[in-house]
């Protein structure tokens, strides 16, 4: 139920950027603040999800699909809320636009059936602070990557020269701040708990596998454009 409230809140605060991005295209000021803490109330409702999850299985309530995309959602919330509070720049509301669909949908990935929200206690491979760090800590950084991929978008999108390159700033700093997140949860804090509780740091599952060419795409593209 609180993830169905936080989902009518992320798609008012949609229904809200939507109306003041018009309304700036025409030249009007806006005071879109009230988008920014919807989103943030949005957040608030899915980790309270989650705590109470958490509460009923004794453990951190981070251990399957359901839980794992309420907290990416949670986190994409509180990184876009706080980059509209901080940056009042138009551009920064599309970003915040665009990242909000991109919370939406894992909202409604997590509402399907793909992702049943059933509470059951974790194996007890799955009962180890190393596992909450690995899926924490690498969609931390992923929400991160997704504001460097609005921007990155919007980047493509834009011929404003001034605009562009507090687009690139963006994508920069989302990057800068992401990786190295992205880095320790994904693929330190990973192995570890994969040896713990497998007893191997690497056996090629398709969810490492693609952690490694996640981690390996940014470098490379950062070269590239060097």
């Amino acid at each position: 139920m609180l993830a169905t409230f936080a989902f009518v809140l992320q798609l008012s605060a949609l229904v809200i950027m939507i109306v003041f991005l018009f309304r700036n295209s025409s030249g009007k000021k806006s005071k879109e603040g009230l988008s920014s803490y919807l989103l943030l109330l949005s957040a608030a409702l899915l980790l309270t999800d989650l705590i109470i999850r958490s509460i009923k299985i004794n453990f951190v309530a981070i251990t399957n699909t359901y839980e794992s995309l309420v907290f990416f959602s949670a986190v994409i919330m509180i990184i876009l809320a706080a980059g509209k509070l901080r940056y009042r720049e138009r551009f920064a509301s599309v970003i915040v636009f665009g990242g909000t669909v991109v919370s939406l949908a894992l909202l409604a990935v997590a509402s399907s059936p793909i992702a049943p929200d059933t509470i059951n206690p974790p194996i007890p491979a799955l009962q180890s602070w190393w596992l909450v760090l690995h899926v924490t800590f690498a969609f931390i950084g992923e929400a991160f990557f997704v504001v460097a991929f609005v921007s990155s978008i919007m980047l493509l999108a834009t011929k404003d020269e001034e605009k562009r390159v507090k687009l690139d700033k963006t994508t920069y700093t989302a990057i800068a701040v992401g990786y190295p997140i992205f880095t320790a949860g994904a693929l330190v804090f990973g192995a570890v708990w994969a040896a713990n509780a497998w007893g191997s740091f690497w056996s090629w599952d398709p969810k490492e596998t693609w952690a490694l060419i996640t981690w390996l795409t940014y470098p490379v593209s950062s070269c590239q454009t060097l």
